[in-house]
């Protein structure tokens, strides 16, 4: 008896712990996300009390918008360029704060601190010092180069994504490092026992171990790059020639400068359902059980 009422008094605790938590989620996404559904179906100019129903015209306009498809086709070509290159690095750091043996703390906190850095300030410091007369700029004259990294609209995405790297870096590099710290060492003795050299080992046992850390770095990756905004905002403004538009910054124009609140909505519902399934086939062709 005794013991089922610890267990009682164990569980009504962590419903106390959690409910924090659960009040967090249902004011902040829960009731914004029901309330956005709703507007989804009405057009409203957010000043007016008057929201007129109109169905699903919001959804039909938004589907026949070309800066619809156009900010979706920018964001697959941010993907392409952000998620390599992000899972190379971060992997390729994680992998040299797993071989030091002092100091560990001080660099993984040294490649977070980007992460952790205000969008605003970094965007403004990466515009100066990759505009046409910036620094890199500067160090490429001397072998005869000069790159337009943000007034090309051939590159001014991946532009963009290489900033995007810089700030995700340690993040992700972070939790491949708890993923290689994981992985048991007799592992690597049995390999090297059986006469698998250090790129065998890297492919046959530390990538199939690090499978849920690349699944989780992978869903990450897509999710951000269909939400990334602030960089492009400020550096780009979506140009030029909309080469850098992108789904969160024509959500922003339409709602709160264009007051489409209703279409707005149904755009970002709808960017968030591609959004929802491109995760699902992530992790779907991806995640595996760890052997």
């Amino acid at each position: 008896m005794n013991i089922f009422k610890k267990n009682e008094k164990r569980k009504l605790t962590g419903y106390w712990l959690v409910l924090p938590y659960i009040i967090f989620t249902a004011v902040l996404w829960v009731y914004p996300f029901f309330w956005g559904l709703v507007i989804a179906f009405k057009k409203w100019n957010i000043i007016s009390p008057v929201k007129e129903f109109v169905g699903f015209d919001n959804f039909l306009r938004v589907s026949q918008d070309p800066l619809f498809w156009t900010s979706i086709k920018n964001v697959l070509f941010f993907m392409v360029a952000f998620v390599p290159l992000s899972i190379i690095a971060s992997l390729t750091v994680a992998w040299m704060l797993h071989r030091i043996k002092f100091l560990r703390a001080f660099f993984s906190i040294g490649y977070l601190m980007s992460y952790v850095s205000a969008g605003v300030a970094y965007s403004i410091v990466f515009m100066i010092l990759f505009s046409g007369d910036g620094l890199i700029n500067t160090w490429l004259e001397k072998i005869g180069v000069t790159i337009p990294w943000f007034s090309d609209a051939r590159i001014a995405m991946f532009s963009i994504a290489l900033i995007v790297v810089w700030k995700y870096l340690g993040y992700y590099a972070l939790i491949f490092l708890a993923g290689l710290q994981s992985i048991p060492k007799t592992m690597y003795e049995a390999a090297e026992i059986d006469g698998a050299n250090k790129w065998t080992q890297f492919w046959r046992i530390t990538v199939p171990m690090l499978n849920p850390c690349f699944t989780i770095i992978l869903v990450f990756a897509v999710m951000m790059s269909f939400n990334v905004f602030t960089e492009p905002y400020l550096i780009t403004g979506g140009g030029p020639l909309d080469s850098t538009q992108t789904p969160v910054m024509q959500i922003y124009y339409q709602t709160f400068e264009a007051l489409h609140a209703g279409y707005g909505s149904s755009f970002a519902l709808m960017i968030a359902a591609i959004s929802f399934a491109f995760v699902f086939i992530v992790r779907k062709s991806v995640e595996r059980e760890a052997a």
